[in-house]
C-alpha cells in the first residue's frame, strides 16, 4: 500500500501547566506558589540568581521530584536534558541514538501493520471504522515527530554539534563531560518531544553548536522550558521570559526574548527612581510643613507685632486653620513613611579610590608590554602591550591559551621572552577556579580583612549585590565554587587595580548582574583585560579584541589581532 500523504495541519500540541507549586529542599522553600503555563510553540527562558530555584522548577516539571504541593499537567512524551547521561559508561553511542529514534521508528513500523491490516479488511467489515482510526491517530503522531525524516535528522544533528565524526561503537567512558552533554541533548533534538525542558543547554557548546541549537529549538512546533544564563541564547531563542528572582507578587513573566525584557526592566527601573525620588521630595516638604505649622500653633509662641491688632479676634480662627493643616501634614506624612518605596538598589560598579591612579605623564607608557613570549604547548605570542586606560577581550577556543595569556599579564606564570611591568603596578586577577588562604574564615571576616576595615566600612559587601545577606556570615570553605568566584570579584570591585584581568568573569552569575558588570567594565577604572566566551558580552564589546588560535604543528598558539572601532 503507498505511504498515505501526511495530513496538513498538524494536530494541536498538547501544553504543559503547573499550578501553585510548592518545593522546600534542606528546610528553605524554594519554589513557592509557582504557576506555569507553557502553550506549544512558546519557549519560555527561566531566568533569576543561582538558588532561586530554576533547576529545581525543572525536576518538578519533569515529574523526577514531587511538589510538596501543586500539582503539573506534563504531555506524555516529555523530554528533560539531564544533567548525567542516563546510561552505563561502558555503553556505546549506538544504543542512545537507537533509544532517540526509537519512537520513530515504531510510528513507522506500526503505519505500515495498521495500513496491511486495512488492506486486507473490506471497507464494510466491522473492525475496518476501528484500524482507520487507529491509522489516523499513529499518523497525527507521526507527523507531531517527523518520524519519516529521523534517520535524516539524526545524521545532522550529530553534525551541527560536532559529533558526527564519531564511531557508534565507542564508549560513552571515552567521551569527555562535555561531549556526553551535547550527546544527550542531540538524542532530545532527534526525538522532538511536544514538550522539551533544558538545564543550561548551552554549557560546552561552541559559537557554531549553539547557533545550531538555537535553529532547532526554534523549528519545534511543541513547547520549551529552559534555565539558562547564556543571554545571547535567550535572545534568539525565547519567545518569553520568567524571571525567578524574589518580589513582592512573586515570579514575574515576560513577553518576549532578552533584547525585549532589558527593555522592560529598564522602564520599570526608571518607573521605580521616578517614584523614589517623587516620594523622597514629598517627605522631605511635609517633614517642613509639619515641623513649620507645629511651631506656628506652639502654646509659647509669642505674638509678633504685625499679629497684635485684630489678634484676639482671628486667633481662634487662625489656630484651628493652622492646626488641622499640621495634623493633615502628619497623617500623610506617617502614611508614606510606612507605604514608602524601597530605595532601588544600586548596580553593580567599580569603587572609586582603589588603587592610586598612575600619574598623568605614565598613561602613555604601556602597563604590560609582551615581546616574543613563549609558555611551551600552551601560548606563543608575538608580542603585546597594554594601556593604562586598555579594554581588551581575549576570545578563542577551549585550549587556546586565554588563562594562560592572563596568567603571564599577571605575572604569575614565567613566560620565555621579554616581559616588562611599569614600576608600581597592582596587577587583580579573577581566576575561574578561585582559592582563599583560610577556608574557616566567615565571607564577612575575609572582605573586611582583605580590604581593611575603613575600605570594607565603605563599600559594604551586602551592597555590591554579589552575595546574598544570608551567606555573609557562612565559612568561605562551605560556599559553592559560583559563591567564591563571586567574592573574589567583589574584593576587586571594591578595590580595582590599575589592571584588572578577568577569566570568564560572568560565569556563575545571573543575567542581571551579568549586564551590570558589562557595564561597569565601560566605565572602571584602570586597564581592564577580559578573556571570555560569552557570546552576548563578546557581541557588544567596545575595545580591542585578540583571537587566540591554536598553532599547526607544534601545538602551540599563535594570535591574530582586531581592533573594534
Amino acid at each position: 500500500m503507498p505511504q498515505p500523504a501526511r495530513p496538513q495541519p498538524a494536530r494541536p500540541q498538547p501544553a504543559l501547566l503547573a499550578h501553585d507549586l510548592v518545593r522546600s529542599l534542606g528546610g528553605r522553600r524554594i519554589l513557592d506558589g509557582i504557576s506555569l503555563t507553557a502553550s506549544p510553540g512558546h519557549r519560555i527562558g527561566l531566568i533569576g540568581e543561582n538558588g532561586v530555584g530554576k533547576s529545581t522548577l525543572l525536576r518538578v516539571l519533569a515529574g523526577l521530584d514531587e511538589p510538596d504541593a501543586g500539582s503539573v499537567s506534563r504531555p506524555p512524551d516529555l523530554g528533560f536534558l539531564h544533567q548525567e547521561m542516563p546510561y552505563d559508561t561502558d555503553a556505546t553511542i549506538a544504543p542512545v541514538l537507537d533509544e532517540a529514534l526509537r519512537e520513530a521508528r515504531e510510528d513507522l513500523a506500526e503505519l505500515d501493520r495498521l495500513g496491511g491490516e486495512l488492506a486486507r479488511v473490506p471497507a464494510g467489515d466491522p473492525g475496518h471504522q476501528a484500524l482507520l482510526d487507529a491509522y489516523g491517530k499513529r499518523l497525527e503522531q507521526a507527523q507531531d515527530r517527523d518520524s519519516w525524516d529521523a534517520d535524516r535528522r539524526a545524521a545532522l544533528v550529530l553534525n551541527g554539534l560536532g559529533l558526527g565524526a564519531f564511531e557508534h561503537d565507542r564508549t560513552l567512558g571515552s567521551l569527555s563531560g562535555g561531549q556526553r552533554g551535547r550527546l544527550a541533548l542531540a538524542a532530545l533534538l532527534v526525538r522532538r518531544p511536544s514538550a522539551l525542558l533544558l538545564d543550561e543547554p548551552t554549557n560546552h557548546l561552541d559559537d557554531g553548536a549553539a547557533a545550531f541549537v538555537e535553529e532547532q529549538l526554534r523549528a519545534l512546533p511543541g513547547t520549551v522550558v529552559v534555565a539558562s544564563h547564556d543571554r545571547a541564547f535567550l535572545d534568539a531563542v525565547c519567545t518569553d521570559l520568567i524571571d525567578l528572582d524574589p518580589a513582592v507578587d512573586g515570579p514575574v513573566r515576560y513577553g518576549g526574548n532578552y533584547s525585549a525584557y532589558l527593555t522592560q526592566k529598564r522602564a520599570e527601573r526608571e518607573r521605580w527612581e521616578r517614584r523614589y525620588a517623587e516620594e523622597q521630595e514629598e517627605l522631605e516638604a511635609l517633614r517642613q510643613s509639619a515641623g513649620v505649622t507645629a511651631h506656628r500653633v506652639a502654646p509659647d509662641r509669642g505674638r509678633t507685632d504685625n499679629e497684635k491688632m485684630g489678634y484676639g479676634h482671628r486667633a481662634g480662627r487662625v489656630q484651628q486653620q493652622i492646626s488641622r493643616r499640621v495634623r493633615n501634614a502628619t497623617r500623610r506624612l506617617a502614611e508614606l513613611e510606612r507605604t514608602q518605596v524601597a530605595e532601588p538598589p544600586r548596580p553593580l560598579r567599580f569603587a572609586a579610590g582603589g588603587e592610586r591612579a598612575a600619574r598623568t605623564e605614565e598613561h602613555v607608557q604601556p602597563l604590560v608590554s609582551l615581546r616574543d613570549v613563549r609558555v611551551p604547548g600552551r601560548l606563543a605570542l608575538d608580542g603585546l602591550e597594554v594601556s593604562a586606560t586598555d579594554r581588551l577581550l581575549v576570545t578563542g577556543g577551549n585550549g587556546a591559551g586565554k588563562s594562560t595569556l592572563l596568567a603571564v599579564l599577571a605575572g604569575r606564570l614565567p613566560a620565555e621572552g621579554e616581559v616588562l611591568r611599569r614600576g608600581g603596578l597592582a596587577v587583580g586577577l579573577l581566576t575561574q577556579d578561585t582559592v582563599f588562604e583560610r577556608d574557616d574564615r566567615t565571607v564577612r571576616d575575609t572582605y573586611e580583612l582583605s580590604l581593611g576595615p575603613a575600605r570594607a566600612e565603605r563599600v559594604p559587601l551586602s551592597s555590591l549585590g554579589l552575595l546574598h545577606e544570608a551567606d555573609l556570615d557562612k565559612p568561605v570553605g562551605h560556599l559553592s565554587v559560583g559563591q567564591r568566584r563571586r567574592l573574589a570579584l567583589a574584593l576587586l570591585v571594591a578595590r580595582p587595580p590599575h589592571l584588572l584581568l578577568l577569566d570568564e568573569p560572568t560565569n556563575h552569575l545571573s543575567p542581571r548582574l551579568c549586564d551590570e558588570l558589562e557595564e561597569a567594565l565601560g566605565t572602571g577604572p584602570g586597564a581592564i583585560v577580559v578573556a571570555s566566551h560569552d557570546r552576548w558580552l563578546r557581541r557588544r564589546w567596545r575595545g580591542r579584541e585578540i583571537q587566540l588560535e591554536q598553532g599547526r604543528g607544534q601545538h602551540e598558539n599563535t594570535t591574530s589581532l582586531q581592533v573594534k572601532r
